[in-house]
């Protein structure tokens, strides 16, 4: 960790941030891409030290009784959405897709075979892809593997993402025979400009559908994915699409910015750069979403979620708790994440474990035998400090930097560095500086994920390392 201390940072009296640059002035400054913090370190820095056998390690140390948290992913759509940059593949009939439950049902038993006795499930969320290709016989395959591995808590949130195109009553009624309790219902936009040009068209009244079908069997918890920086998304195009949105009488709204990734997910070629807003439109728009949403009555949850007030997601903000892990915010507190399917990444107290990204290399590796594990890292002192740091300004928006300090045994001024670092920030209005308490104004919360970057000594080592790599999307 950097010891060095900085006058600036630890003899000046506070000093409140004068009034922004002009927005457009920010963007030149601080737009360059920086993670999106769903872990720390990031999954960049991950490393094929950690093995099957490591992960192996880990589990066999979890503690008997704990509260473990679950995700499944599945790696296949009907169609590819240009915007995608998920790990996932088109299939067009249902073979590929039932062997890859036969398995993730090994892949569950031979975790489980490493784990203590007695083990509570309290979250347990299916991704994608679109997990509803499974088939009804691949959902209860699955379901199974996983009752049968761990004792579900009986306030178990049981999630799945779901594309409205591709649901009908059967899936639904499925979903619910299994004890789903929230869905995340992708949208994205829907103007049918945008829509033609991300290949992804779904109507309003079908996807209004869909959340009336789930909530009339059982499925009451309904969340929506929204993007902006879309190609040809304007002002006027965002504001329809929220307005639609609210229509659908959502509890949770996330609000992600397109990350245009060309280097790493080649359909993103499909679409022109051209037709992309700018840095500051961008802004404009996530802005406009956020004071649309706000005023009608949904609380902002960190850097790009909002929640009805009486949410659990809302509750936690406001009480100073809530969490982040690779699904983005949540409100799972197990100390235990276990990811199974290609790609996955599981988060333990040791450190963070990933699957082999390719299905065909998943399979592979299954017939091996042994854990499917590609890569991964032990965490030190010194990430677990730094995790928190910036989980905590990743969720509050506020980090108060010697309690952490104190809690995990350390002196009070090892982030006088990267305090003196901030300056920049503080005179341009996107960071506040309270003593040793950091916080983000609100009119900066866009700019959260650059303020975590000044606490991210990884990130500055691989900029100065190799400079011209591309690692990450626009911070903005």
């Amino acid at each position: 960790m950097n010891t060095a201390t900085s006058p600036s940072a630890t003899l000046r009296p506070d000093t409140p941030a004068p009034a922004p640059l002009d927005t457009a002035g920010l963007l030149a400054r601080y737009g360059r891409p920086v993670p999106r913090y769903t872990s720390y370190p990031t999954a960049p820095h991950f490393t094929p030290e950690v093995s099957g056998e490591t992960y192996a390690s880990w589990l066999a140390a979890v503690p008997a009784g704990s509260a473990v948290s679950v995700y499944v992913h599945v790696p296949f759509c009907a169609e590819l959405c240009l915007y995608c940059g998920c790990q996932t593949a088109v299939v067009h009939n249902a073979k590929p897709v039932t062997a890859y439950a036969e398995r993730l049902e090994e892949e569950i038993a031979r975790v489980r075979a490493h784990l203590p006795a007695q083990l509570t499930l309290t979250h347990l969320h299916f991704g994608g892809g679109t997990p509803t290709m499974l088939a009804e016989a691949d959902f209860a395959r699955v379901m199974g593997a996983l009752r049968r591995a761990f004792d579900f808590a009986p306030d178990a949130e049981i999630a799945i993402e779901i594309d409205p195109r591709t649901m009908d009553a059967d899936k639904v009624a499925v979903l619910a025979r299994e004890g789903f309790n929230r869905a995340s219902l992708g949208v994205q936009d829907f103007e049918e400009k945008v829509q033609a040009a991300i290949g992804r068209r779904q109507s309003y009244a079908d996807t209004k559908a869909v959340a009336d079908a789930l909530r009339a069997a059982g499925i009451t918890a309904i969340n929506l994915d929204l993007m902006y920086g879309l190609p040809h998304q304007t002002a006027e195009t965002v504001t329809h699409t929220v307005e639609q949105a609210l229509g659908l009488d959502p509890d949770r709204i996330a609000v992600f910015g397109y990350a245009h990734v060309p280097w790493m997910k080649k359909h993103q070629t499909l679409i022109p750069e051209a037709d992309l807003p700018g840095l500051l439109e961008r802004l404009t728009q996530a802005e406009l979403v956020s004071d649309l949403l706000t005023g009608h009555g949904y609380r902002a949850v960190g850097l790009d979620h909002f929640a009805r007030a009486s949410d659990p997601m809302a509750l936690r903000a406001e009480a100073g708790t809530l969490k982040r892990n690779f699904q983005g915010y949540t409100t799972d507190d197990a100390p235990v994440l276990l990811g199974f399917g290609a790609s996955s990444i599981g988060a333990l107290p040791q450190g963070y474990v990933q699957n082999v990204a390719s299905t065909a290399q998943w399979h592979q590796a299954m017939e091996r035998g042994g854990l499917p594990i590609a890569r991964g890292i032990a965490l030190t002192h010194e990430d677990r400090l730094r995790r928190a740091v910036i989980e905590r300004l990743m969720c509050d928006l506020k980090v108060d930097l010697d309690a952490l300090a104190a809690a995990h045994g350390v002196r009070a001024d090892l982030f006088d560095a990267e305090l003196a670092a901030l300056d920049p920030l503080v005179a341009d209005g996107l960071a506040l500086r309270r003593g040793r308490v950091v916080e983000v104004p609100e009119a900066a919360r866009a700019f959260t994920r650059v303020v975590c970057a000044a606490f991210d000594p990884r990130l500055q080592a691989a900029r100065v390392q190799e400079p011209e790599k591309k690692r990450h999307a626009a911070a903005v």
